[in-house]
């Protein structure tokens, strides 16, 4: 079955710890697209969405637009973040405030601790602000319950 939407692209820094990520297991799935950091080159980014903490909040009408997600610790992220600032294809948006993580972070380095979504929080989030089917998203979630609880969310 073919998605109306592009495929989510996730630039994964190269030191990312495996063993820890929250991605783990969408490799395989035809909607996701990984590229590692640092890339030599992109694919066309015209009509995606870079999340970030002060966008525009994300909704429906966005659901034609790919995702863009940057996947690593903040502290990396803010540096892979730098080529994509001011970038004219990219569309810049939020997550609503009142979502919260359920990953145990230890990192100083995020700007909002409690905003601070794990990668797989913040897609699962954004396919279902965008209408998107999120079933196995959070199979391999370690914290997917307590991630819905603590946001009051269905699991779909």
């Amino acid at each position: 079955m073919r998605n109306n939407y592009p495929p989510t692209i996730v630039i994964r820094h190269r030191l990312e710890n495996l063993k820890k990520c929250s991605l783990r297991g969408l490799e395989g799935r035809e909607d996701f697209q990984f590229i590692t950091y640092p890339y030599t080159t992109l694919p066309n980014l015209n009509s995606y969405i870079l999340l970030c903490l002060d966008g525009a909040p994300l909704s429906e009408a966005d659901a034609p637009y790919g995702l863009l997600i940057l996947d690593a610790t903040w502290r990396y992220a803010a540096k892979m973040l730098k080529p994509f600032e001011n970038h004219p294809q990219l569309i810049y948006r939020s997550l609503p405030a009142h979502y919260r993580t359920a990953y145990p972070r230890r990192q100083e380095d995020c700007p909002d601790p409690s905003r601070g979504l794990a990668s797989i929080e913040a897609i699962f989030l954004s396919y279902r602000l965008l209408g998107r089917k999120t079933a196995g998203l959070l199979d391999n979630y370690y914290w997917k319950e307590q991630f819905l609880n603590v946001n009051n969310q269905i699991n779909s």
